[in-house]
């Protein structure tokens, strides 16, 4: 009677030592020797708060300098397409009020002999092809148009500076996808309505 319970303690201590260990053996298989994830993580670019101030300050010492500063050098052309129209328009006006007024201070003058007075094959008229009054609207007519072009080419030139401002601005700015706000449409079953609203998405 003795020999059978020894017997069966000794069986039942083997049986708990084998399941022990079974039990490692699995915990060593169910452990992998390296972890691996399966994400990207990205690096977002570190944000310069001097870089929007950097590319005003060069658009101001040479248009289209802040824009390549932003590198959007397709831009660079048209600020330079636009500054130079309004100074060409600024010239052209110039030269027209010049021309009517030199002719203008010839007539108050006592002469005779300004442009106006000669035909196109440069005879002399007895009667200008343009009179004294004449004379003095065209000269507001140029000169209100070459104010007109001087202002619209310094706004011009402000725009620029604006633009490379902007844009600087724009380029820091966080568009990642784990950051969303979309609308959202949501229809109650317990009053029968619908809510209209936005959702902001955070995902870390």
């Amino acid at each position: 009677m003795l020999n059978k319970s020894l017997i069966t303690i000794v069986l039942a201590f083997l049986c708990c030592l084998s399941l022990i260990a079974q039990d490692k053996t699995k915990k060593k298989e169910q452990l992998p020797k390296e972890v691996v994830i399966d994400s990207i993580v990205k690096i977002s670019k570190p944000i310069n708060p001097l870089s929007p101030a950097k590319a005003a300050f060069y658009s101001a010492i040479l248009p289209g300098l802040g824009q390549a500063y932003n590198k959007k050098y397709w831009k660079i052309p048209l600020v330079y397409a636009a500054i130079g129209t309004g100074v060409y328009f600024y010239i052209s006006n110039n030269k027209e009020y010049n021309r009517y007024r030199d002719a203008y201070k010839s007539r108050l003058a006592g002469f005779t002999n300004d442009e106006f007075y000669l035909d196109s094959q440069g005879n002399q008229l007895t009667t200008p092809r343009i009179s004294t009054e004449r004379l003095e609207d065209a000269q507001k007519f140029y000169r209100r148009n070459k104010e007109i072009s001087l202002l619209v080419t310094f706004g011009l030139y402000a725009l620029n500076i604006i633009d490379a401002n902007v844009d600087a601005h724009l380029l820091q700015y966080n568009v990642d996808e784990n950051l969303s706000l979309a609308p959202r449409y949501q229809f109650n079953e317990f009053d029968a309505s619908s809510n209209i609203g936005l959702t902001l998405n955070f995902k870390f």
